[in-house]
C-alpha cells in the first residue's frame, strides 16, 4: 500500500528519547502534519527508495573540527599565538589549502 491517503488499519507503538515526542510535535505542527503523518511519509519513502531516505549524521563534531576548536580556544585565551598577523594572511594560507 503506497498511497497515503488509504484507510490507515495497523498501529505501530515505539518507546522514544523523554522530550522528543514534544519537540518532534512542535516542529510537525508548524509544518502542518501530525506525527503520524511524519511517520507515515518516513515509511512510505522507505518503501519508495529501498533505503533511509536521508542522511544520518552524528552531532558529534570530528576529529578535525574538535581539534579546531581547540586551537580557537587556545588563541582566545592567550595559551597559544595564531600562526597568521592578520585575517588577509589568514584567508591566503585558507586558499592555498
Amino acid at each position: 500500500m503506497n498511497n497515503l491517503n488509504a484507510t490507515k488499519s495497523e498501529t505501530l507503538h515505539i518507546r522514544i528519547r523523554e522530550g522528543l515526542k514534544k519537540d518532534a510535535e512542535s516542529v510537525l505542527q508548524d509544518m502542518g502534519l501530525s506525527t503520524s503523518e511524519a511517520v507515515n511519509i518516513f515509511l512510505a519513502q522507505v518503501v519508495n527508495t529501498n533505503s533511509i531516505p536521508f542522511i544520518i549524521k552524528t552531532k558529534i563534531p570530528n576529529k578535525e573540527t574538535l581539534e579546531a576548536l581547540q586551537e580557537a580556544k587556545d588563541i582566545a585565551s592567550g595559551k597559544i599565538k595564531p600562526n597568521h598577523k592578520s585575517i588577509d594572511e589568514l584567508f591566503e594560507k585558507i586558499e592555498k589549502n
